[in-house]
């Protein structure tokens, strides 16, 4: 099967709100052949996440999963640090995000914290973006069944990340824009706290 190509920074449908998917479309062949496209076009990137906008539809659709492989370069400390779990495939329709209490183990500010991302949509480049630490998120998958997930640490901020494509917004509209650096560069601040990098690049 020919995929679809990502959606690059610049076109219309990443800035434009995506549109509810009808009722009437949820459990559709149609619609469950989207999300089945969706979820090879970010295992082939691979990425962890990818709305709908980003091959182009303009539909209140995610998709995310993030596995060990995904994650095997990090540290031990590092996976820790970020909060960074494998969880499986999870597609969400018309999604609900809604901000929770921080965990009472969380030592960052008021419930958020700071990491580098990047965007299957912005190659080459990632940012400091500030991000809440827990959020819920409600809405049905592509059989109409409900979905209902509590997330914290990584997958709170996949979920941020790909909420936001679907109100037509990109990271680096979050993000803290001193510390945009290209993906060649990001390898040597990654081994730095996120102090030390907003240190080094003024941010």
């Amino acid at each position: 099967m020919d995929l679809p190509p990502i959606v690059l920074a610049g076109r219309a449908v990443l800035r434009k709100p995506a549109a509810p998917v009808p009722p009437e479309e949820i459990g559709t062949k149609q619609l469950k052949q989207l999300v089945s496209t969706m979820v090879s076009v970010m295992r082939k990137a691979p990425g962890v996440g990818l709305a709908a906008p980003q091959i182009g539809v303009g539909q209140q659709v995610i998709v995310l999963e993030d596995s060990e492989e995904l994650m095997s370069r990090l540290t031990p400390g590092q996976r820790a640090e970020r909060g960074r779990v494998p969880f499986p495939l999870r597609v969400i329709i018309n999604p609900t995000l809604k901000v929770l209490a921080p965990p009472l183990s969380s030592v960052a500010s008021a419930g958020r914290a700071t990491f580098f991302e990047g965007c299957l949509s912005v190659p080459g480049y990632m940012a400091l973006v500030e991000r809440d630490l827990s959020v819920e998120v409600s809405g049905v998958d592509e059989d109409g069944r409900e979905v209902r997930w509590e997330a914290t640490g990584w997958p709170a901020r996949i979920l941020q990340h790909e909420v936001d494509h679907l109100r037509g917004a990109l990271y680096v509209d979050r993000m803290i824009s001193r510390s945009l650096c290209s993906n060649e560069e990001a390898k040597l601040l990654l081994s730095q706290s996120v102090a030390e990098v907003r240190a080094a690049l003024g941010a």
